[in-house]
């Protein structure tokens, strides 16, 4: 399961951040826009050492090895704005990359460089007002070619309907709104979660 951090501050973040890597969250994206490249490397450092592994930067990718992060997130704009970038260049070739896309046609065209890329939205947006899906997804997913990179729902994902988007063909979740709009995050994290096992386990 992924969840990505809320790009406002949050009180006691770091705190809640150490306590999701520590419940068994695999992959945490650090989304903070506004952070400058010192505000970034101030934040990373705080969470424990021995989560890097764990950690997914979305921006100042150049912090990344003195950090001892090797998994990139490019944003959609990114990945068209630098075609050139893709496949991955030199210095990404060992590493984790993935990006975002928000229509089938873009998923499939994707080069096999990406592990993995999010497709959203799912479901109306938690966190985002007025952002809710303009196709089916479900249905588009009926056309997918892409099967090197896997693919993640995002948007509108909370307990309520992970086992219905897993069901229907995405390969995991994604969670933002869910988590940081609830009274407890961690309390909503390890039920995600366990829907998210409970669903995989029974594909086994």
């Amino acid at each position: 399961m992924i969840v990505i951090t809320n790009p406002f501050f949050i009180e006691d973040e770091i705190q809640m951040l150490n306590s999701l890597l520590e419940e068994g969250l695999s992959l945490l994206h650090i989304r903070k826009p506004d952070f400058s490249e010192v505000e970034m490397a101030q934040f990373i450092d705080q969470i424990k050492l021995e989560f890097r592994t764990n950690l997914v930067l979305h921006s100042h990718h150049q912090l990344a090895e003195d950090l001892g992060i090797d998994r990139f997130h490019f944003s959609e704009k990114e990945r068209k704005k630098f075609p050139a970038r893709f496949p991955k260049p030199c210095r990404f070739k060992s590493k984790s990359i993935s990006t975002s896309t928000h229509s089938i046609e873009d998923f499939n065209s994707l080069e096999n460089e990406f592990d993995y890329a999010f497709l959203s939205p799912v479901f109306k947006s938690i966190s985002k007002e007025n952002y809710h899906p303009e196709v089916d997804l479900f249905e588009a997913l009926k056309s997918r070619t892409n099967q090197h990179t896997k693919v993640i729902a995002l948007g509108g994902i909370d307990a309520e309907n992970i086992q219905k988007t897993l069901e229907n063909g995405f390969d995991n979740v994604a969670l933002l709104g869910s988590i940081w709009n609830n009274k407890n995050p961690l309390k909503q994290f390890k039920l995600c979660q366990q829907i998210a096992l409970s669903y995989s386990q029974s594909q086994v």
